[in-house]
């Protein structure tokens, strides 16, 4: 069986074993000495500050103020890049562009000799297109085979039988439709908490959510425990949008909002939100996002906090002058 198949399936059963419950905010056990913080600073135009010194930084960990001990702008550290792309009904029809436009991400951002990327598609199911790998060849084959689901978009249609551990039935399910959440969780948790360096996740989604097994905290709990980036591109047709609020006013159930939930998984995690349009196409986005992520400071401490707590402790880092706008996570697990 091909490597690449196996580890398909596997990502696949790890679904089924995802916590059902939720609202629980989880805790993770881990002996914590160094906290890594990526940042990047903008002034009042909202364009990238590049030349700030250490000096320049405050840093708070639970209103006390850190020592940062490592200081650097980041613009050539290997980078892992995770590729989470809706292919969910309401999406059928961005896909093409979706494809086109990553296939030139890909192209210009990867480094053969120093960077690395996944693909991950998700709609009712979430699929591992292609593990974690250096090859454009194989990333661009993976984007190749990106492709709507055949399910009907919108709510209350019947479940694929079998699929991913449900149990099997017709009629509405509790989690079908689009799995966003548990892609997050799944890429935080399976890929990017076992690598190093700079990560970041890239979110292609209208981020309409209602087939997830697990919450949005969790989700970003679990990006945030990787140390990565979440960058959300809200991607949406809205004729289809149009058609599925239509529904919902025949007493169908309450459609999320894609916006908030996208806004919030990008500013919890230290990344960007994005919304594509005629005056934002994927290809400027994108280069945005290349320039966040060559433009970065690294920023590392060592906690004060000498306590048993392993819960979440809020990070704050702020830049002593007047109009700088500081873009970093919000915290982290001890």
């Amino acid at each position: 069986m091909p490597p690449n198949l196996i580890n398909r399936r596997a990502f696949l059963l790890s679904v089924a074993s995802l916590p059902i419950v939720s609202g629980q905010e989880p805790t993770f056990s881990a002996d914590v000495k160094v906290v890594n913080v990526f940042a990047t600073v903008r002034d009042k135009q909202g364009y990238i500050v590049k030349d700030l010194k250490k000096e320049d930084f405050t840093l708070l960990e639970d209103g006390h103020r850190q020592t940062i001990r490592y200081f650097a702008q980041q613009s050539d550290l290997p980078l892992t890049l995770g590729l989470l792309v809706d292919t969910s009904g309401s999406e059928r029809r961005m896909i093409p562009t979706e494809r086109t436009a990553s296939h030139k991400f890909l192209e210009q951002v990867l480094r053969p000799d120093r960077d690395k990327a996944f693909l991950i598609h998700f709609d009712h199911d979430v699929e591992l297109l292609q593990d974690l790998t250096a090859s454009r060849e194989r990333l661009e084959k993976a984007l190749d085979e990106l492709q709507a689901s055949q399910r009907q978009s919108g709510v209350g249609s019947g479940q694929r039988a079998g699929g991913m551990g449900y149990p099997r039935g017709g009629g509405r399910r509790p989690h079908g439709g689009t799995a966003l959440y548990d892609a997050v969780y799944l890429a935080g948790d399976e890929i990017l908490s076992k690598q190093g360096g700079r990560k970041a996740l890239i979110l292609l989604t209208d981020g309409e959510d209602n087939g997830s097994r697990i919450s949005l905290e969790e989700a970003i709990a679990s990006a945030n425990r990787a140390d990565t980036l979440g960058y959300a591109v809200r991607i949406a047709d809205e004729e289809i949008g149009s058609m599925v609020r239509g529904w919902n006013g025949g007493g169908g159930m309450e459609r999320p909002d894609g916006k908030k939930i996208l806004k919030q998984i990008a500013k919890q995690t230290g990344g960007g939100y994005f919304e594509f349009g005629k005056k934002k196409p994927l290809e400027d986005i994108y280069a945005e996002i290349e320039d966040e992520l060559r433009s970065q400071y690294s920023i590392g401490y060592t906690s004060d906090n000498s306590g048993n707590d392993k819960g979440f402790r809020k990070i704050e880092v702020t830049v002593g002058k007047k109009g700088f706008v500081v873009q970093a996570r919000d915290g982290y697990y001890a």
